[in-house]
């Protein structure tokens, strides 16, 4: 039922610890590639089609990869947000996202839950698990209105905030036993994203992003830093949580965009598009499947000679 398998891990950067609970959207797009140049699966041209057991979430990602001369191609015309350059559209397929750590798309049985925060208050907020578990809560909860950037990353208090969210979320999903321990050993997962409204902002690049150019804002702060862009996997549980109504996420998505399979989230680096499909079966929501296109090339390759007794 797949051709490769493809395990993740997180490293963190302050501290000795490499976090494998979820999964990396970004890095998924960079394994179909790899496939194809390494000889893992045949290539075939124009696009070869990988299938990709994500372990960390045993669940399935499908990439087509664009291929010339037996080989993945990496130049198009193809452009992203927040990243610098073009390359071919590498399409990644993220089939039936919803549980991927937790085993449910609303790991609390609810759409939207009461956190009472210290500093905060009691703060409305939406756990999401696809392609990996979320914790949605409003800008205006934070005292923001969701368009800031910089504004974020140089303020400790706000970040400090975002992270007790987090960690709250973290024990109430059953990932780690204390809020403590969510700091100490899973920086990872779950993540946390503040949405808002849609409205005008100055994107990183110096780009204006119109309010009518995007559907939703969101900013999220993973391994306790914000994030310039927004990660894939971001993008998969947003759109499925803004898909879904009773969610924090929901209820601030443009009129326009509701029922609608295609999302665009207006992050720090521009605007991302995410394709999500939602069934409604008895009263309860599945998530079908979650489209992105995304570019990759080859940065480096090379060996790190290891001395003998390192094994021992």
């Amino acid at each position: 039922d797949y051709d490769v398998v493809y395990h993740f891990g997180q490293v963190s950067i302050d501290r000795p610890i490499v976090d494998y609970k979820g999964n990396c959207g970004n890095i998924s797009s960079a394994v179909g590639p790899f496939a194809v140049d390494e000889g893992l699966v045949a290539a075939v041209e124009p696009v070869t089609r990988v299938r990709i057991h994500q372990a960390n979430t045993n669940k399935l990602i499908v990439a087509e990869v664009p291929v010339k001369g037996g080989r993945f191609d990496e130049e198009g015309g193809y452009a992203i947000d927040g990243v610098p350059g073009t390359g071919s559209r590498i399409l990644l397929r993220f089939l039936d996202p919803a549980g991927s750590v937790t085993g449910r798309l609303f790991p609390t049985g609810r759409r939207r839950d009461r956190f009472d925060i210290a500093g905060l208050g009691a703060v409305e907020v939406s756990c999401v698990d696809a392609a990996n578990p979320f914790v949605f809560v409003r800008a205006e909860s934070l005292g923001l209105k969701g368009t800031e950037t910089e504004d974020i990353e140089r303020n400790a208090e706000i970040k400090s905030k975002m992270e007790a969210v987090r960690c709250r979320a973290a024990v109430v999903l059953g990932i780690t036993a204390s809020e403590e321990d969510a700091t100490r050993r899973s920086q990872a997962v779950p993540k946390v994203a503040m949405v808002a409204a849609p409205a005008a902002y100055a994107a990183l690049g110096g780009r204006a992003v119109e309010a009518h150019e995007v559907d939703l804002l969101a900013r999220m702060m993973p391994m306790g830093t914000l994030h310039r862009a927004y990660a894939v996997s971001g993008a998969v549980a947003t759109a499925g949580a803004a898909m879904i109504p009773g969610t924090v996420v929901g209820e601030l998505v443009r009129e326009e965009a509701r029922g609608k399979d295609l999302l665009r989230i207006g992050h720090p680096g521009g605007v991302i598009d995410v394709g999500a499909v939602i069934e409604s079966r008895a009263g309860e929501f599945i998530y079908r499947e979650a489209v992105l296109g995304r570019t990759a090339r080859r940065l480096m390759e090379g060996n790190v000679l290891v001395p003998e007794h390192c094994f021992d």
